[in-house]
């Protein structure tokens, strides 16, 4: 059992003395530039499904309206 309780402790001291953490300001940053990463996915994955089309809901996209056009 003391084994577990060195690693416990040792955890601990590595947690809150060798680590630094970010500050607040830091912290919302970084969550604001994954938010809108995320977003931009997002539209990305969006645009790409209407263009192309999501054939098992029905919906052939744009292409598919040019491919009937054109035959």
């Amino acid at each position: 059992m003391s084994k577990i309780g060195d690693y416990v402790k040792s955890c601990y001291d590595e947690l809150v003395n060798k680590t630094s953490w970010p500050t607040l300001q830091e912290l919302q940053s970084s969550a604001i530039v994954v938010a809108v990463a995320a977003l931009i996915l997002a539209l990305i994955v969006f645009l790409m499904d209407f263009v192309f089309g999501a054939q098992d809901m029905g919906w052939r996209g744009i292409l598919g309206y040019f491919y009937d056009i054109f035959k």
